[in-house]
């Protein structure tokens, strides 16, 4: 089974430049989870985005590399039956001609 969320979005402190530590900005997140399902392993998409946007705002990370992988970590260690976990954080306002982004799977 494969969970998509797409498009989530919301304001959390990321970055490194001065402003960036001060200003929230705008970031998107998109996430493909994959995972062994049966009628006792089903996943909460819901407490995902929640576990996602309360990880990000808490953390007031600096890199996105660091963002995406300590999401990871705290997902799959909450999930332990996901198979596959693929994220993307975009930020869409950073650079006013193009939209930013970085993902990896875990």
């Amino acid at each position: 089974m494969t969970i998509h969320i797409e498009e989530l979005s919301f304001e959390c402190i990321i970055g490194i430049l001065d402003f960036e530590r001060i200003t929230p900005q705008k970031v998107i997140i998109d996430a493909q989870i994959d995972y062994d399902y049966n009628d006792k392993n089903f996943i909460n998409y819901a407490d995902i985005i929640g576990l996602i946007e309360k990880d990000m705002q808490e953390n007031k990370y600096e890199l996105l590399e660091t963002a995406l992988q300590k999401m990871a970590q705290k997902i799959k260690l909450n999930y332990t039956h996901i198979q596959n976990l693929t994220l993307k954080i975009t930020k869409p306002n950073i650079i006013s001609n193009a939209r930013v982004a970085l993902s990896q799977s875990f």
